[in-house]
């Protein structure tokens, strides 16, 4: 009988996961049966679909548990009722991205602050903020945005925390959320919120930006969604860094920004890593199966076959 490894998400059909999976699976011995199983649902769904979702996750015991993107946040306020346990992470977040039956009980965490430290290593070197005085601009305000945001400010060393971010969302209430949960945050990072998805707006904010800034497209547009979080004019910083968590679809955003590598010095990262980085914190949870560098290296190495032709390849390799 299949044991079934869910992932939740909007088109999960055309994730690179689905033919990756059983190639991970056998490059970590993990349980022969497991099987990945999509579950599309509409983006903000009603709320009888995400608590469907979770009940069939608790109640049937083929389930191995899930993986959930675009409707992290949306699922937690749904069924949140429905786990017995929830993370610290989760809790404070209040999203649930990584889903996992144990002894009969349903559990649930928010990997994102963990997987995003985890890509955000591999692009910046210790120390970065402290040595360029760089900020960081994040567009887009939901569960991905807010985990990176999370994690610049418990950073623990300081020279690895930005001395300013900028977050923006269409959406006022997410900011209002994200505000509130800030204040709790031992910090001494200025933190600064805008309610705009206008990218006339977002390109003059990020015109704002000092030198060697980080620039984060966090909003889905380029992979869900067509379209850009920035206007065609809008410029980058000089020898910033724009890094989009997307990594198939239409990337307009990396688009825009691969045609000012050259003349602004722009280093140009995908979702790629970020892609990497998420599935292998969700399979270490589900499958109980820590996951060594030297493994996600291998992993890396598995899932090169399915990534999609991006306009970020051939970039050079960060400081």
């Amino acid at each position: 009988m299949p044991r079934r490894f869910l992932f939740v998400g909007v088109t999960t059909g055309e994730s690179s996961i689905m033919p990756i999976f059983p190639r991970w699976r056998n490059a970590l011995g993990l349980d022969p049966r497991a099987e990945i199983v999509g579950r599309d649902l509409p983006i903000h769904a009603p709320v009888e679909q995400y608590r469907e979702t979770v009940a069939w996750l608790k109640d049937d015991p083929d389930n191995l548990g899930a993986l959930v993107t675009t409707h992290k946040i949306d699922l937690f306020h749904a069924a949140h009722d429905l786990f017995d346990e929830i993370d610290s992470y989760g809790r404070l977040l209040t999203e649930v991205s990584c889903i996992a039956q144990r002894d009969g009980r349903l559990l649930g965490w928010a990997k994102d602050p963990i997987s995003a430290g985890r890509a955000l290593r591999e692009i910046l070197h210790p120390g970065y903020f402290g040595r360029t005085g760089a900020e960081v601009l994040c567009l887009g305000a939901g569960g991905a945005g807010n985990a990176i945001a999370l994690h610049l400010l418990h950073a623990s060393n300081a020279d690895d925390r930005p001395g300013r971010i900028v977050l923006t969302d269409p959406d006022s209430s997410r900011l209002h959320r994200l505000e509130a949960l800030h204040a709790e945050c031992p910090r001494n990072v200025t933190v600064e919120y805008f309610h705009t998805g206008d990218p006339v707006e977002v390109s003059r904010l990020m015109s704002e930006l000092p030198p060697s800034s980080l620039i984060i497209n966090a909003t889905g547009l380029g992979k869900d969604r067509p379209g850009s979080p920035v206007s065609d004019d809008g410029q980058f910083p000089l020898n910033g860094i724009a890094w989009d968590l997307n990594y198939r679809g239409e990337l307009r955003f990396l688009q825009q920004a691969r045609k000012q590598e050259g003349t602004r010095s722009l280093r140009v990262q995908d979702g790629w890593k970020y892609f990497i980085h998420g599935w292998a914190t969700v399979i270490e949870e589900v499958f109980q199966r820590p996951i060594t560098e030297n493994e996600l290296s291998i992993l890396e190495n598995e899932a090169v076959f399915a990534r999609p032709a991006s306009p970020t390849r051939g970039m050079r390799e960060y400081p």
